[in-house]
């Protein structure tokens, strides 16, 4: 009677039956079937190489059609709230132009004055707010001595130490300046007192007695003329609900965002109506991409702001409430393998500003599956990258990143390549290739 080798008795026909599973397959498995988002990843992998053959990496590009859904989900959002672009988000006068011909936007929101005055001598657009107080003695006397840009261009104040920066260099007698009051809007749940401040270190007008106190200060000084109030809600706007690998956060985000929006739009509904009872106001700006839904809901808001949201950096998958396109790539050529399940690409450090941390390093998007080293990261020279679709990438492929933050990209890039949806290409300007820096 048959014994296996473990002493088992054992049957004939279980003999056989074991010599056969020991025995070498004769086929391989047949691979499981692509899903359909890898399909579409390759799809745009493949569309975006095509369009892009004749370039040599490393370069940037725009997924026009992408920009253009993304451009109408925002006005969708925005609830028939005027939109007015964020052109630090862009940095890019092909692209800030494109958002502002879109149904529900208007005006532009700059990051410095130097900026604002180009932007309206370039006839980009003829309603420009600066978002932040401005010290630049230069600009500001250019300003003063162009009446058609003191018409169009309105700076941020937060306190009447600016308004004496801008005496001191036009001269106490200077021309009307438009400005507008910076309220800021972050939460304070400790009785408003600033022990806990969750969201951005911005305006010190917390209080709507506050605001109406410097707005009376602004109406009675000579040389300026408030006509408008803004307010970033940035630990709404700014901050996802959704962070990936962090559901402890996640949680605690929701309360703080679930608790702060009604105080919010309370406190300033209050700031509003006091200062309306000084001097009429000709907008009211908040929000940001994170946030429009929530901003639109505060009667006391005239316009919306946006602009990250219309080319979708990697910041901005972290939210429930809305899922951009990415729209704005950058393809880095591979130059070395120097391993089996290893790529090295050419330059890449595009890490954006803020806190530092992994989540601000660029992420490769196409081809799917791919990571950044935990030692290299994404590198001053070369960004060695891992995951199974190495195996088929050879000096010469490109790899498809995506940027952590939507503008400073095109400080890296002096032109962008927009891809139009019947694969024609544009090659549009950015800022720098223009030679333009602005901080």
């Amino acid at each position: 009677m048959p014994v296996d080798h473990g002493g088992q008795l054992t049957t004939p026909e279980a003999a056989a039956l074991a010599s056969s599973a020991a025995a070498p397959a004769s086929f391989a498995a047949a691979p499981a079937p692509p899903t359909a988002a890898a399909r579409k990843a390759e799809a745009l992998r493949a569309r975006y190489d095509q369009a892009t053959a004749a370039l040599d990496p490393p370069l940037a590009i725009v997924d026009e059609g992408a920009f253009d859904r993304n451009a109408a989900d925002l006005a969708r959002r925005a609830a028939n709230r005027p939109i007015r672009v964020a052109t630090k988000s862009l940095r890019c006068r092909f692209l800030i132009q494109r958002a502002l011909a879109h149904p529900g936007y208007r005006g532009v929101m700059c990051y410095s004055l130097p900026e604002a005055l180009w932007l309206h001598a370039m006839g980009t657009c003829d309603d420009l707010l600066v978002a932040y107080p401005t010290v630049h003695r230069q600009a500001l006397r250019a300003l003063a001595a162009d009446a058609q840009a003191r018409r169009q261009i309105t700076i941020m104040v937060d306190s009447t130490a600016q308004l004496d920066v801008v005496d001191r260099a036009l001269g106490a007698d200077h021309p009307e300046i438009r400005v507008c009051l910076e309220l800021d809007v972050s939460w304070r749940p400790l009785a408003r007192k600033p022990l806990v401040h969750i969201g951005t270190w911005r305006s010190p007008v917390h209080e709507p007695r506050q605001a109406a106190e410097l707005a009376a200060l602004i109406t009675r000084r000579p040389g300026f003329r408030l006509v408008g109030v803004m307010g970033y809600e940035g630990q709404i706007a700014g901050l996802g609900d959704a962070p990936p690998g962090h559901p402890v956060r996640a949680q605690l985000i929701r309360f703080i965002q679930s608790r702060s929006v009604p105080e919010l739009n309370a406190r300033r509904a209050e700031a509003i109506r006091l200062i309306e009872a000084i001097t009429s106001l000709e907008f009211v700006n908040g929000g940001g991409t994170g946030s429009l839904e929530s901003t639109a809901a505060d009667t006391s808001v005239t316009e919306l702001t946006a602009g990250s949201g219309l080319v979708g950096p990697t910041l901005f998958d972290a939210y429930t409430r809305f899922t951009p396109d990415p729209a704005l790539l950058f393809a880095l050529p591979v130059v070395r393998r120097p391993g089996p399940a290893i790529a090295t690409l050419f330059a890449g450090g595009y890490v954006a500003s803020g806190t530092g941390t992994p989540d601000r390093l660029p992420r490769p998007y196409l081809p799917a599956g791919l990571s950044l080293t935990g030692v290299e990261g994404a590198g001053e020279v070369q960004t060695p990258v891992r995951g199974s679709p190495t195996a088929d990438l050879q000096p010469g492929d490109r790899v498809w990143l995506r940027h952590a933050k939507a503008g400073e990209l095109a400080e890296r890039f002096g032109e962008y390549h927009v891809i139009h949806d019947d694969g024609q290409v544009t090659t549009v300007p950015t800022y720098r290739g223009e030679g333009q820096c602005f901080g």
